[in-house]
């Protein structure tokens, strides 16, 4: 790594430290670079000397300029990680690692012009905050879901994406900012949520990785009208709450061109003699999905009353 890389990762170190009301120590910074206390030490008298850096005693902090530096450099990590889940086929486990490699090369103006490209999205995949050209940064709120309380509607704000073991665990069970999930059981070995007709136990240190804010009384869904569109039987019929967040560029866009958006009305139709792909019916038209693309798709039940 170069030396400005070195610098800039410095200042991200500390500026997530600050964010998370956390003191940086010379040993966390070392250990955030991968480099030995004594480079760790002349990394931050550099930044110190370049006026970024403010030093008092063992403890040190950013000035108004290294806070903008710093901003500046998250601000094209999250831009970036937002454009290789949108645009891209990479899979979310390599989000956070080639944004790492990228975010050095993306210049101010650069990050603007993807910015524009992306619509200016204040969030990236993960659920982090993305700064502003200004640098403001506004904080998602939500708190770890092993703080919450049991049968209450949630929505998921923010997955941890570090350590990258624990992402991938998260993503594995299928989980996204965006999902809807409501806790059943909390224990010193486990905590189970339900979340789109399944339930998932994950370790509490898992858990604690996700953070969520309660579903406001007028978004809430009756526990157990809410299911995947693969989980409806032959003749019934569903409609589209939504379509799951981690379905995203071209995919996505293929399914709204369907005519699969929030209100639309679906109906099992005619399984294949393989039972995968299922023909549904889509405002007239009959469309064949195959099972993996129906779980991404989340609907409520109807029943004949509602039809």
């Amino acid at each position: 790594m170069t030396e400005r890389v070195l610098w800039e990762d410095a200042l991200k170190h500390i500026q997530h430290c600050e964010t998370q009301d956390r003191r940086p120590s010379l040993e966390s910074l070392a250990g955030a670079l991968d480099v030995t206390t004594g480079k760790a030490a002349r990394i931050l008298n550099r930044l110190v000397a370049q006026e970024l850096v403010k030093v008092q005693g063992e403890e040190y902090w950013l000035t108004s300029a290294g806070r903008d530096y710093a901003l500046q450099i998250i601000r094209a990590h999250r831009l970036w990680e937002r454009y290789l889940a949108e645009e891209t086929g990479f899979p979310a486990h390599e989000w956070h690692s080639r944004a790492e490699q990228f975010e050095h090369k993306l210049s101010q103006e650069q990050a603007n012009d993807l910015s524009t490209r992306l619509g200016h999205p204040t969030r990236d995949p993960h659920g982090d905050p993305i700064p502003t050209a200004k640098g403001e940064l506004a904080p998602h709120g939500g708190k770890p879901l092993t703080a919450m309380e049991i049968n209450i509607p949630l929505r998921i704000v923010h997955i941890e994406d570090e350590p990258g073991s624990v992402y991938v665990h998260l993503v594995k069970e299928g989980l996204y900012p965006g999902m809807i999930v409501q806790i059943t059981e909390v224990s010193p070995q486990r905590v189970r949520i339900c979340t789109d007709g399944k339930e998932i136990s994950l370790p509490p240190i898992v858990a604690a990785n996700i953070s969520v804010l309660p579903l406001p009384e007028s978004q809430r869904v009756v526990p157990g009208q809410s299911q995947r569109l693969s989980g409806l039987q032959l003749g019934q019929k569903g409609r589209v709450l939504n379509i799951s967040a981690v379905t995203r560029g071209q995919e996505r866009r293929r399914l709204m061109d369907l005519g699969i958006i929030a209100g639309t009305i679906i109906g099992t139709e005619l399984h294949s003699p393989m039972g995968d792909p299922t023909a549904y019916r889509v405002r007239g038209a009959l469309i064949a999905l195959r099972r993996e693309q129906a779980d991404l798709i989340n609907v409520v039940l109807l029943r004949e009353k509602d039809i």
